[in-house]
């Protein structure tokens, strides 16, 4: 078996852990397959460069760190397995040299895999590796990769994904479960295992970046009386809510209500309660261990089904998905492990 060289690319400013997190996955499972049957002493599974798109070495992170790169693009020698783009918000538009574009791109071409982490994606899309692909990146930047890239794919989803040999992930620590997927691609699904228990993280996280992206998205009111409103209706979200119900808590026809409303909140009545009851349903899940009936009751969902579809619609999850990942059992089961 042959030492697998990765290449981790680090655009400045880079987010540290979008680096580090894959960089220990795969250093993990390297001293976990080193000396086995899998691997031979004198053989590494994994080596690493950090490189840097400028000759001085130094890549500037988000917190304020400095990273010293192994090497400039222009100094990387020898065949590269696995080239991995990381990047960081502000590094979005990041204009870089010519001679950056191109090396990309051919060491992609060279590279039996290429991959990002977070909004790497758009390191690579600007490079046109993305073009035609299917692509993940952080949920918060979705629309600005498939407005800057329309000839992109976006998945707006999953945590990652693979498109003819290009990886990209979702947002920060999605790097890891990337990184453990190659893991398990390069050495099989029990030493990706492994390395997730080390590192105290899921092998396959349930869902899609969904879960972790919605919250109540509405925009903050700029009328007290709307501002009170919002607090009214999450506290009798067990109560029927209805336009009309609304309407004349507030004093106003139906049809006015609804406009109004919608110019304040950025969201109709009914999306804006819907997701009052799944935030609520979302916290009773997490901090109780009250049964689903009563958690769809007391949130207003009325069934147990209705509320399972709920969550299925918005957050890709079902209830019970959830509090398995986020429950009270499942950090007593963590602290017991």
């Amino acid at each position: 078996m042959d030492t697998k060289h990765i290449a981790l690319v680090t655009v400045p400013p880079v987010v540290e852990l979008d680096v580090f997190g894959p960089a220990n996955t795969f250093d993990i499972a390297s001293k976990l397959v080193a000396g086995s049957a899998l691997a031979p002493p004198d053989k590494p599974p994994y080596r690493f460069t950090i490189v840097s798109p400028t000759d001085d070495h130094v890549v500037e992170g988000e917190t304020g760190c400095r990273l010293f790169a192994d090497k400039c693009f222009t100094e990387v020698e020898g065949d590269i397995d696995t080239l991995l783009v990381t990047a960081g918000p502000r590094s979005i538009g990041y204009e870089g040299t010519p001679e950056f574009w191109e090396w990309l791109r051919q060491t992609s071409g060279r590279a039996r895999r290429t991959g990002s982490v977070c909004v790497g994606a758009f390191i690579l899309a600007k490079s046109g590796l993305l073009e035609g692909r299917r692509a993940a990146t952080h949920w918060n930047w979705v629309n600005d990769l498939q407005t800057l890239h329309p000839g992109v794919k976006v998945d707006t989803e999953s945590i990652w994904v693979e498109d003819r040999g290009v990886y990209t992930s979702a947002g920060v620590t999605a790097g890891i479960d990337l990184a453990l997927a190659m893991v398990a691609e390069d050495f099989g699904n029990a030493v990706a295992l492994s390395v997730a228990r080390q590192m105290v993280v899921f092998l396959k996280r349930p869902g899609g970046q969904r879960q972790f992206s919605v919250t109540l998205a509405a925009q903050a009111p700029s009328s007290k009386t709307f501002e009170e409103l919002s607090v009214w209706i999450v506290e009798n979200l067990h109560n029927p809510l209805s336009v009309e119900i609304l309407a004349e808590h507030m004093a106003m026809s139906p049809r006015h209500f609804a406009r109004v409303f919608s110019a304040e909140f950025g969201s109709t009545p009914a999306n804006f309660v819907r997701q009052s009851r799944i935030q609520a349903a979302r916290t009773l899940l997490e901090q109780s261990k009250r049964g689903m009936d009563d958690i769809a009751a007391c949130c207003g969902f009325g069934s147990d089904e209705v509320m399972r579809k709920a969550f299925l619609d918005v957050l890709g999850v079902t209830p019970g998905q959830y509090r398995a990942t986020f429950g009270v059992h499942s950090r007593e089961a963590d602290h017991a492990s």
